[in-house]
């Protein structure tokens, strides 16, 4: 007799940020439900793990970037990805979760039976090519939104003739000596910004080639209340209000450049202006063509990018490239860049859910046709639920609202003695892309991928975590738009199907 398929209650894929989070809350919220998660990688930590490149750290603050429930103890605000990881690996230690990840297992299928109501879920060892079968009650996607395996390269004229290595950050090798070498970057945003000065400091000549700028913000890598909030608050009650502040700056900063623009880029660009040299050509290097927000802003930890403009280890360069020479960069202007290394740091190749192919009794499910219901679950598809982070705040912030609503999604379902949970399309909701008004390159290139926001609650996505808070922990579930199937208690093999009964909860 062949051996029985394995069944869990609930199945996470990935074991980053989100995913570890996600473990965590639900071990707490039901100690006594079987939860595996299924990590294509060979340790934890997903982009904290994957990412090695000089000076890689975090865009957001730690007090929101850290679990609300395991708060963040380090003194700065602004933490290195070494910490990072570190603190993940703590977390999986005291948390106790350790043992439902197994590493290596890249799902590549999952279809969701309505007869049994539960997932079939098929991953690849990645060690021995084996195909593993799981079932799960309940499917969790914590893979983020882009692909590990590779980055997005442009294709540069004249590669072939180039002399050195090439390399993109996503891929950086552990033994890359830059001391004294001329480095060119490619790219604008928030890695290069953190390379260029990261490079300069061990020594090398760096170039940051861009094609128009970026908004960039100094913060602070360590926050002042740090210091002293510690001494006179209990370390938790400290944690709270330090996380606070972070939100209220964040959502402050956010909302204000949103409706007042042209104030926003004045206050960035005066604050550029007493960082760089004086007379800097700001125009050309640090305003972009774009609103302050229609793409993720910059944060350079105590104006390290500035200082290696100042001390002259680092040049910016606004021109496009014509192609690649023996010795470095020729630029459309005609100038000539030499360069015995070329990083690519040209952002991120999208990919939904991992790479999963899903499907609903035996239907694949076209993710761009689905829409994005609380931007965590999908039309259509039962007992699935996915993480997504914030674009202009902390990932965690939002990793956290889906953790809330699927553990009173999971409690709801056992009190009313339901078996399934699928968020109905709204055929009068208006179409719109899942990150509205968000155009950065890598969004562009593979925005389409995503699945489709709406014009209306609860089908557009907000990128406001003050607004979300009440809507994920407090505002109804059966609010007319998820509908319940509620299955007679007996075991799921011997269910029929036409013994459950469908309960939209529509007032």
């Amino acid at each position: 007799m062949a051996d029985a398929v394995e069944h869990v209650d609930v199945l996470i894929v990935g074991a980053g940020l989100s995913g570890i989070g996600a473990a965590s809350r639900l071990r707490r919220a039901f100690p006594q439900r079987r939860c595996v998660i299924l990590e294509a990688r060979a340790d934890i930590g997903g982009t904290w793990d994957l990412f090695r490149y000089p000076g890689v750290r975090s865009d957001s603050d730690m007090f929101t970037l850290g679990y609300r429930f395991r708060p963040w103890a380090g003194d700065r605000s602004i933490a290195d990805g070494a910490s990072i990881l570190t603190y993940l690996r703590d977390t999986v230690s005291e948390e106790g979760i350790g043992e439902q990840i197994r590493f290596g297992h890249r799902v590549v299928a999952a279809e969701w039976s309505s007869t049994m109501r539960r997932w079939t879920v098929s991953a690849q060892r990645t060690d021995t090519g084996e195909t593993v079968v799981l079932t799960a009650s309940f499917l969790f996607c914590c893979s983020g939104y882009y692909r590990y395996d590779r980055g997005c390269t442009p294709k540069f004229t004249g590669r072939q003739r180039f002399s050195g290595p090439v390399v993109h950050p996503q891929h950086w090798p552990h033994d890359m000596d830059v001391a004294g070498k001329r480095v060119v970057i490619v790219g604008s945003g928030a890695t290069a910004m953190t390379l260029g000065p990261a490079l300069a400091r061990l020594g090398a000549r760096v170039s940051v080639v861009q094609r128009s700028p970026s908004y960039i913000m100094s913060v602070p890598a360590r926050d002042r209340w740090v210091a002293w909030l510690p001494r006179i608050l209990p370390r938790g009650v400290a944690h709270r209000v330090l996380r606070a502040k972070g939100i209220a700056v964040d959502t402050t900063i956010y909302q204000l450049s949103r409706r007042y623009p042209d104030r926003a880029r004045a206050w960035l660009r005066a604050r550029q202006t007493s960082a760089l040299p004086h007379g800097y050509d700001i125009d050309t290097h640090f305003t972009p063509r774009y609103d302050p927000w229609d793409q993720r802003m910059c944060l350079v930890p105590d104006g390290d990018l500035f200082e290696a403009i100042r001390t002259g280890a680092l040049e910016m360069i606004t021109d496009r490239i014509d192609t690649l020479t023996e010795s470095g960069v020729r630029l459309t202007s005609g100038t000539e860049v030499p360069a015995d290394i070329i990083v690519t740091a040209t952002g991120l190749e999208l990919q939904v859910f991992g790479g999963i192919a899903l499907s609903v009794d035996g239907e694949p499910v076209d993710v761009p046709k689905r829409l994005a219901y609380k931007a965590m679950m999908l039309s259509g598809v039962p007992n699935f639920a996915f993480t997504i982070g914030y674009v202009n705040a902390s990932w965690t912030l939002k990793a956290d609202l889906v953790c809330d609503y699927v553990v009173r999604l999971l409690r709801h379902l056992d009190r009313r003695a339901y078996a399934s949970v699928t968020p109905v399309h709204d055929p009068d909701a208006v179409r719109a892309p899942f990150v509205p008004d968000f155009t950065p390159g890598y969004f562009r290139r593979g925005g389409a991928h995503f699945p489709s926001g709406g014009d209306r609650a609860p089908w557009r996505l907000r990128m406001n975590y003050l607004r979300d808070l009440p809507t994920f922990r407090h505002h109804r579930l059966e609010d007319g738009i998820l509908q319940f199937t509620h299955a007679e208690r007996r075991l799921a093999e011997d269910a029929e199907p036409e013994a459950s009964q469908v309960v939209t909860g529509r007032p």
